[in-house]
């Protein structure tokens, strides 16, 4: 393992009886690297976080945090845990749950101070946690996650029932919690925000890992059509014969190509000159990757 992996998963299994679980799962992750961990319900992924976390004992294989068996003290010093529906104590106010945290954790109060200015919070650090919002809530959590600058922090759907605003805040949070050298794994369905957020998506279907690479590797593994949306300056009959595909409207033409075909036909369609109007390549999104790779095995 290298120095600077923080999380070591190899051949890890844990199934229960009558239900799914993982299987023969191999996934890593480096110091200050953000991994998105992609799955239907039901994949395997809450499982594979509980087995990281020391909450569910593993079947076979070997799983490593910062060089420790999880489960372990030292394993569980090294990560750090925001659950989907974070709860705090709402007697407590924000800076009374924060530095308990830190003494838990055997942190200095200043540096649980400190945080509460770094997620947003100084303003309501005497307020009571019941009157926050789930957003400010999620800041809390992200504030626990930050103490002791962990090697690994696992986030499931972190931003989930939250405003677009708040989100973009949270990921920033996340993205400064990278910077710092902590690997992240975020489980999450928010597709279009991972795409952006995340340095290589791990896909699990059926408690299998089916991908994990970085996003432009996988989009080329899987060949998947790029689609051309052409509009005509008039009738678009040329098009279609030129190009085929879908006329819609009859004033526009839609029409697939492989990767690798690409530019050949954007000559061909400047070729046409000014019988194109318009021209648009829309590139597969990760919404059609997840569900390329997330589909059954027989359907591949």
């Amino acid at each position: 393992m290298g120095d600077d992996v923080v999380l070591d998963v190899r051949g890890l299994t844990r199934r229960f009886k009558g239900a799914d679980g993982v299987g023969n799962v191999s996934l890593s992750v480096r110091a200050g690297e953000r991994v998105a961990l992609l799955g239907h319900n039901g994949a395997g992924k809450s499982t594979l976080m509980k087995v990281i976390l020391g909450l569910l004992p593993i079947d076979s294989g070997t799983a490593l945090i910062a060089g420790h068996e999880v489960g372990s003290t030292a394993a569980r010093a090294a990560v750090a845990y925001l659950p989907e529906a974070v709860s705090f104590h709402p007697a407590l106010t924000g800076r009374e749950q924060l530095r308990l945290f830190a003494k838990l954790a055997r942190v200095e109060r200043s540096e649980a101070d400190a945080l509460l200015e770094r997620v947003g919070l100084e303003h309501a650090a005497e307020r009571r946690i019941g009157t926050y919002s789930k957003g400010m809530r999620q800041r809390l959590g992200m504030a626990q996650v930050f103490l002791g600058k962990p090697a690994l922090a696992l986030l499931d759907e972190p931003t989930s029932g939250l405003d677009p605003i708040a989100r973009h805040d949270l990921y920033a949070l996340i993205d400064a919690l990278a910077a710092q050298g902590t690997g992240v794994m975020i489980a999450s369905h928010a597709l279009t925000e991972i795409e952006a957020r995340t340095d290589r998506i791990a896909i699990l279907r059926g408690g299998q890992l089916v991908a994990d690479a970085p996003l432009q590797e996988l989009f080329a593994r899987a060949n998947m059509p790029i689609r051309f949306r052409l509009s005509a300056q008039a009738d678009a009959t040329a098009l279609f014969d030129r190009f085929g595909g879908q006329r819609i409207n009859g004033a526009r033409v839609e029409f697939n190509v492989t990767p690798d075909q690409k530019m050949a036909r954007l000559a061909d369609v400047t070729a046409m000159g000014a019988q194109v109007a318009d021209v648009e390549i829309i590139p597969p999104s990760l919404e059609d990757l997840y569900r390329y790779y997330s589909k059954p095995a027989e359907a591949s």
